[in-house]
């Protein structure tokens, strides 16, 4: 385990050597395996029951995938493709990526493309829950690392390459090793501004980008139900910056109030599988964390675990703010912006970019008026797009430029010039700290959160579909 850096509350951590009973996320991949029992490091072949890709990784997907000798996919309703990294196509070679994934698109019938003039459209890790594709008990595969983000649902879901990919679409099936897990206790409820994306940094913090290598983060105890839905879509989507295989939630009534209103059809046929970690099930180890003492949290560059509180930041001057992406461009990261940036201006010194994560997150912002918001604050507004978060465009860094931004990695050059900087954080220090042109907490440019703004998120069980 990594140390811990200065300013963290203190958190337990036991090692733990368990039963003969399985986690959440051992009982999914043993039912899709057809086995009774299945234990860390054992090698399965699971069945899938959705295989995503995006303009980036699904073009070599789609060459290996011919080169099978398929000339099927094995269900054209549990293959999806979703262009959106370098969308709307930013030049000649990302317009011929998103061609090729089309018209494979087209030829394969496949139900679930999603680019303009499709169902919707939009960040892919923001589509498929709030369309419904995810359900609780499902074995999913995506050629992106930040598929884990449908373990919130109580799903496994991981990443993997483009080849795992095209066999995937081929057989719809998948080798995988049987992940040992980390059990992550939760108490308490989150203060203030603190958000799901302060306990995941504050998390990484603790153990590092490495400390939960190939095992799942298992998400447990009463501080579950302090949490929303898209605080739980954060959290899992960066499991992988732990160097999780996965990250996973049980399923309780918030989780099937939101599939109620995303896929209540499916709901009432009755699909879907709710686990449970058998009361035996081994662990390797269990942290304690009190959500009421995590704080406001921002990770400096170059790592996501080079984390401190924003009061212990210092002046550090920014250039550009982000606030969107798959881990927060959901429709309550929209309103929190808008809650801070409201009679606000942006500082001069600062490029405010903010981008909902679908169409509909962004027909919804312009039905609020959080639009009119973002403009009058002196924000651009873009479509959605993944664009800033892997420098692809839409706000990319120049050499020495700082940026604060809700996108979940900082690596060198990850936003542009390896001489430039990101720091992740929230949203609501990401929308105060475009407004002071540094780092800032909400309560530094005079905003104190309301005493029952945690009871106002809890009350939104889902996306709210426009």
């Amino acid at each position: 385990m990594s140390s811990q850096p200065a300013g963290h509350p203190a958190a337990g951590s036991a090692p733990e050597t368990g039963g003969a009973g399985m986690t959440m996320t051992q009982k999914i991949l043993a039912r899709k395996a057809g086995l009774p029992h299945v234990t860390a490091g054992q090698l399965v072949e699971v069945d899938l029951d959705l295989v995503l890709g995006n303009d980036v990784t699904t073009p070599p997907a789609i060459e290996v995938f011919r080169a099978t000798g398929k000339t099927r996919v094995f269900d054209p309703a549990k293959v999806v493709l979703v262009p959106d990294h370098f969308t709307p196509n930013k030049d000649i070679k990302s317009a011929e990526q998103c061609r090729k994934m089309r018209l494979f698109a087209q030829e394969q019938d496949l139900s679930n493309y999603h680019e303009a003039g499709e169902p919707e459209m939009g960040v892919e890790h923001v589509i498929l829950p709030d369309n419904g594709l995810v359900m609780p008990g499902d074995a999913i595969i995506g050629a992106d690392s930040h598929t884990c983000t449908y373990g919130a649902l109580g799903a496994f879901a991981t990443g993997v390459g483009s080849t795992d990919m095209a066999c995937g679409m081929a057989t719809g099936r998948c080798w995988l090793k049987i992940p040992g897990a980390i059990r992550v206790r939760l108490s308490g409820a989150p203060r203030g501004f603190v958000t799901g994306k302060d306990v995941v940094l504050d998390l990484i913090g603790r153990i590092g980008v490495d400390g939960a290598l190939y095992r799942s983060l298992e998400y447990t105890g009463p501080g579950v139900a302090a949490l929303t839905m898209e605080e739980r879509l954060t959290i899992a989507n960066m499991a992988i910056e732990a160097g999780a295989k996965n990250g996973i939630f049980p399923v309780d009534d918030r989780t099937l109030a939101y599939l109620r209103e995303v896929a209540p059809e499916r709901l009432a046929r009755g699909e879907g599988w709710i686990v449970e970690p058998d009361a035996d099930a081994s662990y390797d180890e269990t942290l304690d964390i009190d959500l009421s003492r995590v704080p406001l949290t921002v990770a400096f560059p170059h790592l996501p675990s080079n984390t401190r509180p924003v009061d212990l930041a210092g002046a550090v001057p920014v250039d550009q703010v982000v606030i969107g992406s798959c881990t927060n461009g959901r429709m309550e990261d929209m309103r929190l912006a808008a809650r801070i940036l409201s009679g606000r201006r942006v500082s001069k010194s600062v490029r405010c970019i903010v981008i909902p994560g679908s169409q509909r997150v962004y027909a919804r912002c312009l039905e609020e008026g959080l639009l009119s918001i973002f403009v009058a604050a002196g924000a651009l507004v873009s479509a959605p797009t993944c664009g800033p978060c892997l420098g692809g465009h839409m706000g990319i860094l120049a050499d020495g430029e700082r940026c604060v931004s809700t996108t979940n990695r900082n690596f060198v050059g990850r936003m542009g010039h390896t001489g430039s900087e990101v720091y992740l954080a929230g949203v609501p220090v990401a929308a105060a700290s475009a407004v002071a042109g540094r780092i800032a907490a909400p309560e530094e440019i005079g905003i104190e959160a309301p005493a029952d703004l945690r009871a106002e998120w809890l009350g939104t069980a889902g996306p709210e579909r426009a």
